[in-house]
């Protein structure tokens, strides 16, 4: 299927073309048709051959319907432009010109109507003038008269040779803005639209903005039959389970869960008016949508759009700015960022101009990995980016020179600390995280590499990630008690090799030494290997037997057992004996 939506001045006779090419009213109100003028969307459709189904849009052409006419032609990627012999170039055919020029509609026919009643000549040659200068070019034209009939073949012939030279369908997500949204008794809510790419099928769980809710294809229509599936571009009419009509309207959209962003600010390429020039308020028609904007300027041709409401845009979009007061097409918009970096610093928007002004809108992976450095897979994805290479942590996505850059001030980062704070066993992840301004941990770990470690939640260099001169010091303590495991050095030895508290604490958070008592340590280990000499002991034992079992002192039995009490490998009985836990009883 094709779509082509039609555009000209009100009474120029595009209703009346569609009417005479597929025997079909276009014109869905009574109201309409009583007064011979579209007021809102109207729908036909045609077999051409060859060519195939062709589907119109047939948009109103009064001023004070463009709203409606620009829901209609935002997601068609052709029209049909048609000017009356007997008026010639009119107003609204300005205004819907350049709303397609806006939209960047590039493919198109011009239809001089109502050849029967004046020469067809210079119309057709002023509207080719004016529709050269635009994002259509030169098209082809016919002179036509649905009343006599004379000109249709040729239309025709002119139609099945635009449609078949219509750029092959889009695959990818879907994206159907509604246009209509009515209810049908004993079936529910239905959305009517132009599916522009992508495909649809009874079942499939879609994002419905209005709302921000996930709801289920209950049915498919398509050219008024039933169908299991559907794929761009076509005219379509979704039934929806479970929404209300109230919960839908013109300008909501259904999409492929997981695959568009909403967002309420876009800096974006104008292709109209001086940026300078524009108001601060305007209107954007994105697909059926109109909202009201604020408008930044930025650069020459750059702005920054904040949208009254949040819509499903994406890195490339088209849309149009309006200025509804003075009834105006400002210009066309190409959406360069949807999720843009703050202006917050002082020459941050001058900043922003000179990158906006080297983005032309195509989806770039490396460009936009190099701007961003770091981004989630699957943000990148629902701003409309191929998500391409490997992830350096879970779904992030980093910059190959930017991560290089990290890796060195991470190791930087390290030795700082490491000589600011020798006694600590490495620095904290989370306060690389915050040095680095990284917003996950988990980036922070998969930075560290050779000969830094990862070890307890902290990064450290060495392949222990201890101090040396701690460990010297632990050695020496111990030294002279190889034999004795369970001995600890006296204060006066450990204060002689400068272990204080805070060296001590080092040594433990460090995993050297187990900490029983105020300058009382022991070797990491010692308080398991204890419990398995005291499960040798008859049980229950005393203090002076555990003592001389472990031999030690006082000093270091009592502690040592009240340590053991603690962590469940000894139980203390009331007459102050012990017995060693088997866990594995």
């Amino acid at each position: 299927m094709h779509v082509v939506a039609t555009a000209g001045h009100v009474d120029h006779g595009k209703s009346t073309l569609v009417r005479a090419l597929t025997g079909m009213e276009p014109d869905r109100w009574a109201e309409e048709r009583r007064r011979g003028m579209t007021i809102d969307l109207g729908f036909a459709w045609t077999t051409l051959d060859p060519g195939g189904t062709v589907a119109f849009v047939d948009v109103p052409g009064h001023e004070r319907f463009v709203p409606n006419m620009l829901a209609g032609v935002g997601p068609v990627p052709a029209a049909m432009v048609v000017v009356a012999a007997d008026e010639g170039w009119m107003p609204q055919s300005a205004e819907h010109l350049a709303a397609l020029d806006a939209l960047g509609v590039r493919h198109g026919l011009l239809v001089v109507s109502r050849a029967d009643l004046a020469d067809p000549g210079p119309a057709m040659r002023r509207a080719a003038e004016e529709i050269a200068a635009t994002s259509l070019g030169a098209v082809a034209a016919v002179a036509v008269s649905a009343v006599t009939g004379a000109g249709l073949d040729e239309l025709r012939t002119a139609l099945s040779r635009l449609v078949t030279a219509l750029p092959a369908p889009a695959g990818g997500p879907v994206r159907l803005w509604a246009d209509r949204a009515f209810t049908i008794k004993g079936a529910g809510t239905v959305v009517t639209g132009t599916l522009g790419g992508g495909e649809l099928r009874t079942g499939d769980e879609l994002e419905l903005t209005a709302g921000e809710r996930v709801v289920r294809v209950r049915g498919l229509q398509s050219l008024g039959e039933p169908v299991i599936a559907v794929r761009g571009p076509a005219r379509v009419a979704v039934n929806l389970r479970g929404v209300g009509k109230d919960e839908v309207g013109r300008g909501a959209a259904l999409l492929t869960p997981g695959c568009f962003l909403r967002t309420d600010l876009v800096d974006v390429r104008v292709h109209g008016d001086p940026v300078a020039a524009l108001p601060g308020t305007l209107t954007l028609h994105a697909g059926s949508a109109a909202v009201t904007v604020r408008v930044r300027p930025l650069g020459a041709d750059t702005a920054r759009l904040r949208l009254a409401r949040a819509l499903p845009l994406r890195i490339g979009d088209r849309a149009l700015l309006r200025d509804p007061g003075r009834h105006h097409v400002a210009g066309g918009v190409t959406v360069l960022d949807v999720v843009p970096p703050g202006l917050q610093r002082r020459g941050a928007a001058e900043a922003r101009a000179v990158t906006l002004a080297g983005m032309d809108g195509v989806p770039d992976p490396a460009g936009e990995l190099r701007r961003r450095r770091l981004v989630r897979r699957g943000e990148l994805v629902r701003m409309g980016v191929p998500a391409e290479g490997d992830a350096v942590a879970g779904d992030w996505l980093a910059d190959p020179e930017h991560w290089a850059w990290l890796g060195t001030r991470l190791a930087a980062e390290v030795a700082a600390h490491a000589r600011e704070r020798p006694l600590e066993p490495g620095v904290p992840v989370d306060a690389l995280r915050h040095r680095l301004e990284l917003p996950d941990r988990a980036l922070v770990e998969a930075l560290v590499r050779p000969p830094l470690v990862l070890r307890a939640g902290r990064v450290a260099a060495g392949a222990a990630g201890v101090p040396p001169e701690l460990v010297a010091a632990v050695d020496k303590a111990f030294a002279d008690l190889a034999d004795r495991p369970f001995a600890a050095p006296e204060a006066h030895r450990l204060a002689e090799l400068g272990l204080g508290p805070r060296q001590l604490g080092a040594a433990v958070r460090a995993g050297l030494v187990v900490q029983v008592a105020d300058n009382v340590v022991l070797r990491a280990g010692a308080p398991e290997r204890a419990a398995q000499v005291l499960a040798g002991l008859p049980q229950p034992f005393t203090l002076s037997e555990a003592r001389q079992a472990l031999d030690t002192t006082r000093r270091v039995a009592v502690p040592l057992l009240g340590l053991l009490d603690r962590t469940g490998a000894t139980r203390r009985l009331p007459d102050d004996r012990r017995t060693v836990i088997d866990k594995d009883a």
